[in-house]
């Protein structure tokens, strides 16, 4: 790293610290939620959020955006939406100059930095497909020309694990594309009754901007030049290994596991290690950093067999029983 990267990542440590206290003064708890969402966000990928109603998925992600100085739209997913309704839609006007009637093409929701895409799974999957492409392409293609979406692009959407029914379940495929699957957990005695104490006055808490548009992508940068060591990348190499169970001599994975993670995950967990890094005031990435992203990086890569789901094993137990055997 040269001086001007060790200056950023000292820059990119304070201003981190700022977040943090700003999202305080909203948002009770959830730090490791926070610190995954802002891994994410520089690391340039997108996450799926899981929680039951009420854990203020929303809150978190608005008061993010606002903090970052980022435009955040919320698109509500129903069976009824149709793809047009995310990406934009083409209407017939007149042209003042010259009296001709022409198409204009009005920009849809997915045109914000910071998109909340809220219970992704309740709308079918032509709809999904058209936010997924558009996450993947940082593009929108409307009658044969292309529209760029602003950078930097992030997508949260959420998911509710209680209602299954009438849902419309991603694909593997479609999961892949997302860097980090987390759950949000109910708060502590002691956080809920701070929460109370907060949302039940008239007074609400505002907050400031930290980092601008620009500084993030710089930031953004700066985690690609991270440099890291071998061991680190062959470790995350072999931890996704070991989800494949084709070639694996462990009874028990073969056992649980029907299907492993790809080459994508082993690039995330590199990622999420070289960003957690640089938030953190450090130069390079350990194996405490690589250890943190496994179970968001590898939770939906891992597909547990018949037999894990009829012993309880979920892909989380099937994650840390792979860390416990490589002794990360």
């Amino acid at each position: 790293m040269g001086n001007k990267d060790v200056d950023l990542v000292k820059e990119l440590r304070e201003q981190t610290e700022k977040l943090y206290a700003e999202i305080g003064k909203v948002i009770v708890g959830q730090e490791d939620i926070i610190e995954k969402l802002l891994i994410s966000l520089l690391a340039g990928g997108h996450s799926l959020l899981v929680g039951v109603p009420g854990l203020a998925k929303t809150l978190i992600i608005k008061t993010f955006s606002e903090i970052l100085d980022l435009s955040f739209n919320r698109i509500q997913f129903t069976p009824d939406l149709m793809p047009a309704d995310i990406t934009g839609t083409e209407v017939l006007e007149n042209n003042q100059t010259t009296g001709q009637k022409e198409f204009r093409f009005i920009k849809g929701p997915v045109f914000a930095n910071v998109i909340l895409a809220d219970e992704i799974n309740r709308t079918p999957p032509k709809t999904q497909s058209a936010l997924l492409e558009a996450m993947q392409e940082h593009q929108v293609t409307a009658s044969g020309r292309t529209f760029e979406l602003p950078e930097p692009f992030f997508v949260l959407a959420t998911q509710n694990p209680i209602e299954q029914e009438g849902t419309y379940p991603l694909p593997e495929a479609q999961l892949d594309r997302f860097m980090f699957n987390l759950w949000l957990d109910y708060p502590s005695a002691e956080d809920e009754v701070e929460i109370v104490k907060r949302t039940t006055v008239s007074q609400q808490s505002e907050v400031s901007k930290i980092i601008s548009a620009e500084q993030l992508k710089e930031y953004s940068n700066l985690a690609l030049r991270v440099p890291v060591s071998d061991n680190i990348i062959n470790a995350a190499v072999k931890l996704v290994g070991e989800t494949r169970t084709k070639n694996s001599t462990d009874e028990t994975l073969s056992k649980w596991i029907q299907w492993g993670a790809g080459p994508r995950a082993s690039q995330y967990l590199i990622l999420a290690a070289k960003t957690r890094a640089i938030i953190n005031g450090r130069y390079t990435p350990n194996l405490e950093d690589l250890k943190e992203a496994a179970v968001p990086v590898l939770r939906h890569r891992i597909i547990p067999s018949f037999s894990a789901e009829a012993e309880g094993i979920s892909s989380e137990d099937i994650i840390n029983y792979i860390l416990r055997k490589l002794n990360l």
